[in-house]
């Protein structure tokens, strides 16, 4: 399902993203010296269908991410692990109908990428290939080098992931902010510079003080993506149903509510149930009917 795009045309691509670094290492206070380029905050958020990935797009969103919390907002999950490849090309489908402008990122799932490096590669290459992905996002820092290095060399696109990785959270013991230690934050600025060296053409910093965070983004030369990383970041990312109030759960404290379509939906169902019970839906408008003739001849046969 690969599809070709004309990035002439408003469309955002890989080359994009990396125009869009906001500092650089000799200049951390300045704009980067890329010339042209357009140094605007990258705007990233999550979806996993058809119908929203399109507001998204239309809204202007610069990343969608089809991301393996699909698990837990969408799917019931009560964690990302047990989300399969086939569940993510499903959803990464969907969005790909949709989405024109934007960068489609795709998540690749939890024991996709952890064992051989080989086969790491053919699961990225199914979500290129089959589910219209333009890049594929990998978590983990220094351990990823290699893998990170083998798929960029297969001309797939990589975005890394490190701080709190949500695939890690029993070797974390549960979703804790991370690199808040002297060691843990020197592990954070390793794990960075090797994911950059490694090929990534950005990274998404989750849940790291945002003094990290704004250390990291100085060194890096490609962008910094935050989630819960604090505002010096090169661009954002919330996961869309924290933002809009369709988590169930528990929403972080990160993730500014723009919305409450949870509300919303809630209303128009109990509105809905009524007019339903109280036999106010549907109305006669809402309703088709016959012609008068065929009316008539109907019941002219029932008489009969």
């Amino acid at each position: 399902m690969s599809t070709a795009f004309d990035a002439g045309n408003g469309k955002i691509t890989v080359p994009d993203i990396l125009g869009r670094k906001t500092s650089t290492p000799s200049s951390p206070n300045q704009s980067s010296d890329r010339g042209g380029s357009d140094r605007r905050k990258i705007v990233c958020l999550t979806a996993y269908d058809y119908p929203t990935a399109r507001l998204l797009d239309e809204a202007g969103v610069d990343v969608v991410l089809v991301g393996d919390s699909v698990g837990m907002v969408v799917l019931g999950y009560e964690n990302t692990l047990p989300l399969t490849v086939e569940e993510m090309l499903h959803h990464t489908r969907a969005v790909r109908r949709s989405v024109r402008r934007a960068l489609l990122v795709a998540d690749m799932p939890y024991g996709s990428f952890h064992g051989d490096k080989d086969e790491a590669v053919r699961n990225a290459v199914r979500f290129v290939k089959e589910a219209g992905a333009e890049a594929v996002k990998v978590e983990g820092g220094e351990r990823r080098m290699e893998l990170i290095a083998q798929m960029v060399e297969a001309e797939i696109p990589v975005m890394g992931h490190i701080g709190l990785t949500p695939q890690s959270l029993h070797a974390f013991g549960g979703f804790r902010v991370q690199g808040k230690t002297l060691e843990a934050a020197q592990q954070l600025l390793r794990d960075a510079r090797a994911v950059e060296a490694a090929g990534a053409f950005s990274i998404v910093l989750e849940s790291i003080p945002r003094e990290l965070a704004a250390r990291i983004t100085s060194e890096l030369r490609i962008p910094t993506i935050g989630i819960g990383a604090g505002p010096e970041c090169d661009g954002q990312i919330l996961v869309l149903h924290d933002m809009i109030g369709l988590s169930l759960g528990h929403t972080p404290k990160f993730a500014r509510r723009y919305a409450n379509v949870d509300e919303a939906i809630s209303h128009a169902v109990a509105a809905y149930a009524e007019d339903v019970r109280e036999g106010r839906f549907p109305a006669d408008e809402e309703s088709y009917h016959l012609s008068s003739e065929v009316r008539e001849r109907l019941l002219a046969i029932r008489r009969s």
